[in-house]
């Protein structure tokens, strides 16, 4: 019963949710691993992803009792969460707000991140019974779009997803996120020579600069 709370806390804890898409299954697999290997805690196969439940499912097997979030991303539809949530998946993202795949995850704990943008889609969000409520784009607003949010939406657990590197992350921290999305940083790191060692340096860049950005806003 305690398992949803304990994948929250992972969450936000970590800092982060490392968005993992590619046009290869193996590589998304690979880009996975790496990341882990780098700190990683939380990650999301999009279903972009060719195969996208086989890796899901695949590093769910890997992972499943060390502590790591493996989730789905881009769930359009409530058959799309029973799919991922089937082939293993604690975490179920989408990148609008979609009410029956939130009612699905919330039958059986699952945690959701759902996409909103606007003041009304993110109550509309956590109405509908959202766990966290992604900021998408995040880069066209920037932190202080999240510092006036947090006035009238104080209860909202937000998450920026889009242009967050770990030079500004400290700033949408001290904005009150309790995470952020980060996707090509780390994802995209390989991508010059296939090296994925380098989406694991990455990976330990961005695990490194959100310690450094919550003692310095004294988050914990």
């Amino acid at each position: 019963m305690w398992t949803k709370f304990e994948i929250l806390k992972t969450i936000t804890d970590g800092g982060m949710v490392v968005i993992i898409r590619s046009s290869d299954t193996e590589d998304a697999y690979q880009i996975a691993k790496a990341a882990i290997k780098g700190g990683a805690k939380a990650l999301e196969i999009t279903f972009s992803v060719p195969n996208a439940l086989t890796v899901i499912k695949r590093l769910t097997e890997e992972y499943s009792k060390t502590g790591i979030v493996i989730g789905a991303g881009t769930v359009l539809t409530s058959e799309d969460a029973a799919a991922a949530v089937l082939a293993g998946a604690q975490l179920l993202v989408s990148p609008n707000l979609n009410p029956k795949m939130i009612e699905f995850a919330n039958n059986y704990q699952i945690v959701t991140i759902s996409g909103a943008l606007t003041p009304t889609e993110i109550f509309n969000s956590i109405q509908a019974g959202a766990d966290i409520v992604k900021i998408f784009p995040a880069d066209l607003f920037g932190s202080n779009y999240v510092k006036t949010l947090n006035g009238p939406l104080p209860q909202a657990a937000l998450v920026p997803t889009g242009g967050v590197t770990p030079e500004n992350v400290g700033e949408w921290l001290a904005a009150g996120c309790v995470a952020v999305g980060v996707g090509s940083y780390i994802t995209k790191a390989h991508s010059n020579d296939g090296d994925y060692q380098k989406v694991t340096q990455a990976a330990e860049v961005f695990v490194a600069a959100i310690k450094q950005a919550r003692q310095q806003f004294n988050k914990y």
